[in-house]
């Protein structure tokens, strides 16, 4: 097995600074009990991150609203069921994000099929939220609170664009922000690697083009996704540590030389 190279005390740092920001977390540690009327989980393909969702949810018996169709990133979901010690057995192949995490939590988690609601349209994080939107007005479900799950890579992006799609409701639900898993890494004599290894995580050199991805989506410029862009989502601000992390992370040439050489391996 080849390693990610080890990388500098201070692009390690920023690493981290970077990809704990994106991983918004609007609470103190865990939202324990749940004050929330719904869960709301955006289809991806984190196992602890779907665990938590569904750990809550099993536990508090709160309802679960499951988001996601078929897009570019389903596969990778796919390939996180096949590699799961106990979700392997089901068959994944040609089926919505939404319908898969839905057996899971059924199957696995005894959640029952009354207290599940499934999305299995949308194909990216700005129809996770119109369309999950949508189907509350459907079924004429009024929220007061909803927490939003989402790859912890995704959840800052994924909580602007909540915000932004439901600008024009009256009774949109106050949105809380939960990722499950908040990723940390380390340097280790074998290369970088996560803290907390974990089943359904990304490998080392994906979670870092991912999180180094999320920041020109969230610049609120031309090339953005906030107002003065695409208008995607709403404004982010980013903090000074963030931007401080940013411009480390863009100076490394380890880094960039690593990811470079997996991406055309």
């Amino acid at each position: 097995m080849i390693h990610f190279p080890a990388l500098p005390e201070q692009t390690l740092k920023a690493a981290n600074t970077l990809g704990q920001w994106l991983a918004q977390n609007d609470f103190a540690s865990k939202p324990e009990p749940v004050r929330a009327d719904a869960i709301i989980l955006a289809g991806n393909a984190v196992i602890p991150v779907i665990d938590a969702a569904f750990d809550m949810a099993s536990r508090q018996h709160t309802p679960l609203i499951i988001s996601g169709g078929i897009g570019h990133s389903t596969t990778f979901l796919y390939h996180a069921v096949a590699r799961h010690p106990t979700y392997n057995s089901l068959r994944t192949t040609g089926k919505s994000e939404a319908a898969i995490l839905a057996e899971i939590a059924q199957r696995f988690w005894g959640i029952p099929l009354k207290n599940i609601i499934v999305e299995d349209q949308s194909t990216n994080c700005g129809e996770n939220a119109r369309f999950t939107l949508d189907t509350l007005s459907s079924r004429g479900m009024s929220l007061t609170t909803a927490i939003v799950m989402q790859d912890p890579t995704m959840q800052r992006r994924t909580m602007a664009t909540f915000a932004r799609a439901s600008a024009g409701y009256a009774d949109a639900p106050h949105w809380l922000s939960y990722p499950g898993f908040i990723p940390e890494l380390i340097n280790t004599r074998d290369g970088l690697s996560f803290a907390t290894p974990a089943e359904g995580l990304w490998p080392v050199e994906r979670y870092l083009s991912l999180i180094l991805g999320e920041v020109p989506r969230l610049r609120d410029d031309i090339e953005g996704y906030g107002p003065n862009g695409r208008n995607f989502i709403v404004h982010v601000d980013f903090p000074s540590s963030v931007d401080n992390a940013w411009q480390i992370l863009q100076a490394d040439e380890v880094l960039h030389s690593a990811l470079g050489s997996r991406a055309l391996a």
